[in-house]
């Protein structure tokens, strides 16, 4: 509207001021009763004419007044006002050019911003949907995980006592798993101390005394395998005193013997990684002693 209004033509209203305008007279001079010429009278601002005498002058040559008649009133006639410029043809067709431009750019910036939040929407969209199907995955992958999980072999160590050897037990390795395993190495470390909060945080197999070397042997599902035989005159050999002796058949210190299996899935690729079995116990000294799964649960451990 703001261009349609400065492309419209203008109307002048102004009036042009009577003292620039040029004086126009009209009519036949008049003369008084003397037969003298009158002067023109003034004209004011407004217009009108003012019919005062004004003293008489010499005698105009030209009209053939005589000499000292006054002259005759003279009439100015202000000029009509300025008409406006028209409105042609080719204006018209460029303001309304101009208006539908207008009217064209507002639309076309709405129809923008209802694509921009359609494409936001559709944005958001795509990032739910890609995190709904990396969680799939993930759940797929655990899913697939669990199921190899279950078809490996898994070793689980527990304590039998020797039916022929009195107060002597024997550490066992069994395959829970559904393929058979391979283990390739073992290690065993005996422990005295206070109680098991006093074991290093770690399992440490370099500072105790260690079985003889273990051979790889291959188990079935379901299969058990004797890896640390103990009795109790192997108890005295890992005191470091006789005074350490007597605290621990007192209870006041405890032995504790604790190691590592390492096996491997038999039908596993070879690059795959290896398994590890961890397992902690705690001899029991007394009128029947015993041997038991204890230690923290760092000790204590599959993979």
């Amino acid at each position: 509207m703001i261009l349609a209004f400065g492309l419209s033509p203008a109307l002048s209203l102004a009036q042009t001021d009577p003292e620039s305008a040029p004086q126009s007279v009209s009519g036949t001079p008049k003369t008084t009763a003397a037969g003298q010429r009158a002067i023109p009278a003034p004209v004011s601002r407004a217009g009108t004419l003012s019919t005062k005498p004004v003293p008489a002058q010499q005698s105009d040559p030209v009209v053939g007044y005589p000499s000292g008649a006054p002259s005759p009133p003279q009439i100015v006639i202000a000029p009509s006002p300025a008409l406006p410029a028209p409105w042609t043809w080719h204006d018209r067709v460029l303001w309304g050019a101009l208006l539908v431009l207008v009217i064209l750019g507002y639309i076309g910036v709405i129809l923008s911003l209802r694509v921009l939040k359609n494409i936001q929407r559709q944005t958001e969209f795509g990032v739910s949907a890609a995190q709904a199907a990396l969680q799939c995955a993930n759940a797929a992958l655990e899913s697939s995980q669990a199921i190899v999980d279950s078809g490996r072999p898994w070793i689980v160590v527990t304590v039998e006592p020797f039916l022929t050897v009195e107060h002597g037990f024997k550490v066992m390795a069994t395959n829970r798993g559904r393929t058979p395993a391979r283990i390739l190495a073992k290690a065993d470390c005996i422990k005295v101390a206070p109680d098991e909060t006093k074991l290093p945080a770690t399992p440490d197999f370099e500072s105790g005394k260690s079985a003889t070397p273990f051979e790889p042997i291959i188990l079935l599902p379901g299969e058990s395998a004797g890896i640390r035989p103990f009795r109790r005159a192997d108890v005295r050999a890992y005191c470091a005193s006789d005074e350490q002796f007597k605290r621990v058949e007192k209870w006041e210190e405890k032995l504790f013997m604790y190691g590592r299996v390492i096996y491997r899935d038999l039908i596993s690729p070879l690059d795959q990684p290896n398994h590890e079995t961890d397992w902690c116990c705690w001899y029991v000294y007394g009128d029947k002693d015993a041997l038991v799964i204890a230690g923290p649960p760092e000790y204590n451990k599959h993979n």
